[in-house]
């Protein structure tokens, strides 16, 4: 036989056996479909697609909007595409005005905190500008980028970290770069005006990014915002990022060696650190983390504690594409959590991560912190002391 016959016999047994397995599946779906009395196939009354109904706590009220406006099946049914829907509503999603219509929609809004007040009145703006910047850090591609959470009057925690487990460092092809996150600290706040001294350690470390926003706990999430952004512009060739306070003992060069075991696959998708589960708001009032009903209501996804956590470069740049579509959250470590929900990234817990401290019995024992990647907290002196044992030569442990 020719070869183009056993190719002509060849498609025409394929084509048969397409049919058959269309009859099939055909005859199943239908079999499947509800039917009355009579085998008569039932047509649904009801919609295929029901809104949700809006829920009782503002920021689930305001996410639900969000949800809507970056549903692509919505906006089909619409007649416009995403980006046609986000750039119409551009001015509203980013808006830096004062929220005055946040009074009426939140309930108990006026008998909230102060913190609570100013956190919802300016909910949206994101778009903040570098005071002091380091655009250059990243020139030479970091292995791995450490980015420190502070606040400007801690300068005895900053220079701790310079002296010990933040040092800038290059070892075996591996480029270790810090940078200290800062928002301002306004008089009004009580704070002394110290903008001329953390001029003079920037201009002096190289390591400082300052932003003009207000520094508050509510406003950590906005510092983790305009970082993730920084990072996408000015640094989105590290590899991996370590992010946390600046009261946090870290072993770098554990983490180091950590990283370099990691195959590309689990290197591409990592984020780890001290992963909470089954968590959800405190509603004692008298908490830092206290958030009322009026607010939020539900569960957390699984997030990494504050304290610290470590992920990939490339996880940072889908992170700050989430930004836009997750509303900001008064808890930063929470809202990270959210975005890495809205990406379908789970983060993995890592046993070297230690945000609620060891016991007091590994406490007095050096060789505790041979085996931890983070632990908190930790005063500067501690966190110098530590390191420089680790450092001993004569250590043996």
């Amino acid at each position: 036989m020719s070869v183009g016959r056993r190719r002509l016999k060849l498609v025409g047994i394929l084509a048969m056996v397409n049919l058959f397995i269309y009859f099939i599946v055909e005859v199943s779906r239908s079999d499947s479909q509800d039917k009355n009395g009579d085998g008569q196939i039932v047509i649904p009354s009801g919609k295929f697609w029901k809104k949700r109904s809006a829920s009782n706590a503002y920021w689930n009220r305001e996410q639900q909007k969000l949800d809507r406006l970056y549903n692509p099946i919505l906006n089909l049914l619409n007649n416009a595409t995403v980006e046609e829907m986000v750039a119409s509503n551009a001015s509203a999603l980013n808006s830096c005005d004062l929220d005055t219509s946040v009074r009426a929609e939140l309930k108990d809004f006026e008998q909230l905190p102060d913190r609570f007040r100013d956190f919802f009145y300016y909910l949206k703006c994101k778009n903040y500008s570098l005071l002091l910047d380091q655009p250059n850090k990243c020139a030479d591609k970091p292995f791995l980028l450490l980015a420190i959470k502070s606040l400007i009057p801690q300068f005895d925690r900053r220079q701790a970290i310079r002296e010990s487990w933040g040092k800038e460092m290059k070892i075996n092809n591996m480029t270790v770069v810090r940078v200290f996150l800062l928002g301002e600290t306004p008089p009004e706040d009580n704070y002394p005006d110290l903008s001329g001294m953390v001029r003079y350690e920037s201009e002096m470390h190289k390591d400082i990014l300052l932003w003009n926003y207000k520094d508050s706990f509510f406003n950590l999430t906005l510092k983790e915002v305009l970082f993730l952004r920084w990072a996408s512009h000015s640094c989105s060739n590290a590899q991996f990022i370590f992010k946390g306070d600046d009261d946090v003992f870290v072993n770098t060069p554990l983490i180091l060696d950590y990283l370099k075991t990691l195959s590309p696959e689990k290197a591409k998708d990592l984020f780890i650190g001290d992963v909470i589960k089954d968590a959800g708001p405190h509603r004692e009032k008298t908490l830092k983390y206290y958030i009322p009903e009026s607010i939020y209501i539900g569960s957390y996804p699984p997030y990494a504690g504050g304290g610290g956590f470590l992920y990939s470069g490339s996880i940072a740049q889908r992170l700050y594409n989430a930004t836009s579509k997750v509303l900001l959250y008064p808890i930063d470590d929470v809202y990270t959590g959210m975005c890495l929900e809205k990406l379908g990234i789970a983060p993995e817990k890592h046993k070297g991560f230690k945000t609620f401290d060891i016991d007091e019995k590994q406490k007095k024992s050096i060789c505790s912190y041979t085996n931890i990647m983070l632990v908190h907290p930790r005063k500067p002196q501690e966190i110098i002391k530590i390191w420089s044992m680790l450092q001993d030569s004569r250590l043996n442990c």
